[in-house]
């Protein structure tokens, strides 16, 4: 099944780099910073078409409506263009995300990084690859030498979770906070070394079930802000390398 996925991730990154730079058609969804392009939606249906084709059984979950027999035993979790805004605005930080759970659990996630040609791979038990190279998170184990990596919600102007507070907290106590713009990449990075943390609030389960795993298989660990296990459907995600976990987690307590 990786190969189906990462083959159908492709075609889609395909599609998605021919449009990179031309003029589409862009809409809004729940206001004007959460967008829409044409070409989400020529990704999802490429996907989706696929599947329906090759596994007609299989379930459906995509964020531009493409839901189908999600009571099945497998879903596929699509996010037919993690980034939509760098996208529609020529930045090229943007990646097609596909997480295939069985009986709720993911067994197989890819992340394609479309303009770097990087496709992040995991299956359950068996490790994380960037390409053909197995990647693993990085061994740092202190914050103060760590870069981590974060994102703002469409309605950061309501600050929910105390985002900005959180932000502001350890900016001041790492070596540098990013923000790409693509939760998918940010567990890619995180699982390769490139960052030692990466936290986002609000986030929905395309944005999160192929990366989630990729980052776990690497040796990342993944929870609530408490620590606590979570799932896809959660909404508050802290992915670290396992070393700095407890350190950032105090530090969210008290912002």
């Amino acid at each position: 099944m990786i190969e189906d996925i990462k083959f159908i991730s492709k075609e889609a990154g395909s599609l998605i780099r021919n449009a990179f730079g031309t003029n589409f058609k862009i809409e809004f969804k729940t206001n004007e910073s959460n967008l829409v392009t044409e070409v989400d939606k020529a990704s999802e249906k490429l996907i989706t078409g696929f599947v329906k084709k090759k596994f007609p059984s299989h379930g459906i979950l995509a964020e531009e409506g493409g839901s189908f027999n999600k009571e099945s035993e497998f879903l596929w979790v699509i996010d037919p263009i993690d980034g939509t805004t760098n996208f529609a605005h020529g930045l090229p930080i943007f990646s097609v995300s596909i997480g295939v759970q069985k009986n709720g659990k993911t067994i197989a996630g890819v992340v394609y990084d479309v303009m770097n040609d990087i496709t992040y791979s995991a299956e359950l038990g068996s490790g994380a690859f960037a390409n053909s190279e197995k990647i693993s998170v990085s061994k740092n184990d202190k914050l103060s030498r760590s870069v981590l990596v974060t994102g703002f919600p469409y309605n950061i102007a309501e600050n929910p979770e105390n985002a900005l507070g959180k932000f502001v907290a350890l900016t001041t106590v790492a070596r540098g906070v990013r923000r790409l713009g693509s939760a998918a990449i940010d567990f890619c990075y995180l699982a390769r070394g490139v960052f030692d943390g990466f936290w986002e609030v609000q986030l929905h389960p395309w944005d999160v079930c192929a990366g989630k795993l990729i980052a776990e298989e690497a040796g990342g660990l993944v929870t609530d802000f408490n620590g606590n296990q979570i799932d896809i459907y959660s909404e508050k995600f802290l992915a670290t390398n396992g070393l700095i976990h407890n350190e950032i987690m105090e530090i969210m307590k008290k912002n």
